[in-house]
């Protein structure tokens, strides 16, 4: 406590965790849909079928959507990602990037927090390149290996 030096009672940090990871299995799955959506939609699009938006939506949400939002339910009508900003095709890279972050962090979890060695070679291998190699490639050189989604999956709760 702040003002006790008391540390919070492991009731309440499990209940925090707890709450932290309240639905966030529900979450993901939520933003797998926009992704899902967002690449059917950019590479099968047919500008002589009408109504096909709709359609695509609801073949994705029969694949992944766990609560089926109402009939009437136009979403997408709104969802400017995917239809300006930039982000055509690109919606899933707010989950990549969210696997990418954790599964780099893991290291640094697995080795210690403070470990020189690691933190150094984060630095060596990631933010002293920075755009001057591919992203995935500078991964694999800090990481030892391919990206993996466990660590994403861990810290949110889910599969434990």
């Amino acid at each position: 406590h702040y003002e006790t030096g008391e540390p919070l009672p492991a009731d309440k940090l499990e209940r925090l965790l707890a709450a932290k990871n309240f639905q966030s299995a529900m979450q993901m799955v939520r933003q797998l849909e926009f992704s899902l959506f967002d690449f059917k939609i950019h590479s099968e699009f047919n500008p002589d079928t009408p109504d096909q938006i709709q359609a695509q939506l609801n073949q994705v949400r029969e694949r992944v959507s766990v609560v089926k939002p109402a009939e009437f339910n136009r979403f997408q009508h709104s969802f400017g990602h995917i239809f300006a900003g930039g982000y055509a095709a690109g919606y899933y890279s707010y989950k990549w990037a969210e696997v990418l972050s954790a599964d780099a962090f893991s290291r640094f979890e697995e080795e210690g927090i403070f470990n020189p060695k690691t933190g150094n070679d984060f630095l060596t291998h990631v933010l002293q390149k920075g755009g001057s190699a591919e992203p995935d490639e500078l991964f694999k050189a800090f990481r030892g290996r391919e990206p993996s989604p466990d660590a994403l999956l861990r810290h949110s709760g889910i599969g434990q």
